[in-house]
């Protein structure tokens, strides 16, 4: 037998272009480590919902407590811990460890460092190795890491790489135990719903693949997914104790109707397509893919004939029909969930999370074979150009500093207002006579998840798995409003993850600043199914014209310098 090649240290000189790219990656950290609580947080699906969950399963040290008993008392009147992410997780360490903002900022960068490293280890040693291609290797690792990511998901999507990495040594016959060891981690700090199906499935195509292509199987690929797999299970024990043992409550996912929620027939599908071709999906990083598709036309263009464009080929192939599934999947879903319920609570359509690392391996692949120096650097500086100017949270941070912020996307202080929340606690207290966790609040006009990093206890939220039971013992509390909107109606009905207090004068907007101050005419309420749910206090960011047709009484309100919101406090009056 042949002695394997031994695997090149691709951090063997740390000085020089990976050096220049870990230089970048800090220059682009930096306005978030100067500002601080002045920083720009994601907003939408990240600060009004991701940041709350570990704070809370840390701060009420359920984060390892898996049994069918326990509850995180301050959602939902104690929602199941196991509806929520398991604890075995990095994320959840950090923000044992660390209060939230602190801990959110550490994660990305450490989440952004470990991406650019394991991207410019695949390129060094897969795609681009030679020596002279060093600096396009970390150019792109650096456009790799700036990318716009949900960090709260960990290495879900920019550890990709060193993923790829490990598993491709393995498909050499050169794997060694850090390999292995990847493997086995990337678990630890990553979501199973969103990659782990998709990357085994990605894994068995490519063995396939070979196989057809003449290949030996390799048994070594093999058990790095066994191995991803089992350490999956070990994490995600909860969610699989569930599916496949004994399952603790029926999901409102069981009534999820993607139909309602989007346009319709092949018109709808083809946009959607191309939007996922062209663009991607926003919580797998949306950015314009145009660098590649440049590249891989250059390439074309200007390199050689030979089995580069069976590879990139077939890759570009790959992405169209991904693209083509997840526009369709909406539609395609709707004729099968009657007959496979079980479809309508997992997005198959996360396949999407790995197109992006996809897009990079075809804009490398094509770097490999462009002849023109100078356009390949331009080709890795447009990339990183696309991922800065998409890189909305790294945008927004960057016009705080320079002090022009867009008056609608708050920092992290305004959003969450802690001094602001404060007043409102003390109030509630005032009233109720008991600590504030006596006493369930909902909320109007903004997430409820704000209430709670603030230590309330509500009876909404925004969650991807609560009971159905409890959605439709909350339904009642908005059933007027859902009347007055066939919009929202559908939006709760066939969806629910938002399990708020919705107005139909307000619609979907659920960031109600105080400036300009909002009114609200007629708030179609049931004031005794919220005071049957538990129920005391209404705190809205609208005014409400005529409480008392709700049932509801002006307690007091509240305003704060710097906060973003102005806040009203009603009590339930029966």
């Amino acid at each position: 037998m042949p002695t394997p090649t031994p695997t090149p240290n691709p951090f063997r000189r740390l000085p020089g272009p990976l050096g220049w790219a870990l230089l970048g990656l800090l220059l682009f950290l930096l306005p978030f480590a100067l500002l601080r609580e002045h920083s720009y947080v994601t907003i939408d699906d990240n600060l009004d919902v991701e940041l709350t969950i570990p704070y809370l399963l840390t701060r009420h040290h359920v984060a390892l407590d898996y049994r069918a008993t326990t509850v995180v008392a301050p959602i939902m009147n104690g929602l199941p811990r196991n509806a929520l992410r398991p604890g075995l997780s990095g994320t959840v360490l950090l923000f044992g460890l660390l209060e939230p903002l602190p801990a959110y900022l550490l994660q990305q960068a450490l989440v952004r460092l470990l991406g650019l490293l394991g991207m410019y280890a695949l390129l060094r040693r897969h795609l681009l190795p030679a020596r002279s291609e060093r600096r396009l290797a970390a150019g792109l690792a650096l456009a790799w890491a700036v990318l716009p990511v949900y960090s709260m998901y960990g290495l879900t999507l920019l550890g990709q790489p060193w993923l790829l990495h490990a598993f491709l040594n393995l498909r050499r016959g050169a794997g060694r135990w850090p390999d292995w060891l990847l493997i086995a981690a990337f678990p630890l700090w990553s979501m199973f719903v969103f990659v782990g199906p998709f990357v085994a499935v990605a894994l068995g195509t490519l063995l396939l693949w070979d196989v057809a292509r003449g290949r030996r199987w390799s048994w070594p690929v093999v058990g790095g997914v066994a191995v991803l797999l089992g350490v999956y299970l070990v994490v995600e024990y909860p969610l699989f104790y569930s599916l496949l043992v004994a399952r603790q409550f029926v999901a409102h996912r069981l009534e999820f109707d993607l139909s309602q929620l989007g346009p319709q027939g092949t018109m709808a599908g083809l946009k959607a397509s191309a939007q996922y071709f062209f663009m991607g999906q926003y919580h797998a990083s949306r950015f314009f893919h145009g660098a590649a598709l440049l590249a891989a036309g250059a390439a074309l263009a200007y390199g050689p004939r030979n089995r580069w464009r069976r590879e990139v080929g077939v890759l570009l192939l790959a992405l169209a029909g991904l693209a083509l599934f997840c526009g369709f999947y909406p539609q395609l879903l709707t004729l099968v969930q009657d007959s496979i319920p079980a479809l309508r609570t997992f997005n198959l359509s996360r396949f999407h999370f790995l197109t992006p690392l996809l897009w990079f391996v075809v804009l490398a692949l094509s770097l490999q074979v462009l002849p023109q120096k100078k356009l390949r650097l331009a080709l890795v500086a447009l990339q990183l150009l696309i991922g800065l100017g998409m890189n909305t949270e790294w945008l927004n941070t960057m016009r705080e500093l320079v002090g022009r912020p867009k008056a609608t996307e708050p920092n992290y202080q305004a959003y969450v207002a802690p001094a602001l929340f404060a007043q409102v606690g003390v109030a509630v207290q005032r009233l109720s006579g008991q600590p504030i966790a006596g006493s369930r609040l909902a909320c109007l006009g903004f997430p409820p998840g704000i209430a709670q990093l603030n230590g309330f206890y509500t009876l909404d939220s925004y969650q991807n798995n609560y009971p159905l039971a409890y959605k439709k013992a909350f339904r009642p509390l908005i059933a007027g409003e859902l009347a007055k909107s066939p919009l929202l109606r559908s939006y709760f009905d066939a969806w629910g993850n938002r399990c708020y207090l919705f107005s139909a004068e307000l619609g979907k907007n659920f960031r109600v600043g105080a400036f300009p101050a909002r009114f609200v005419e007629d708030f179609a309420f049931d004031a005794v199914a919220f005071r049957q749910l538990g129920g005391r206090y209404v705190l809205s960011a609208a005014r409400l014209v005529r409480p008392a047709r709700s049932g509801l009484a002006l307690r007091q309100e509240f305003s704060a310098r710097n906060a973003y919101w102005h806040l009203y406090l009603y009590e339930v009056q029966l």
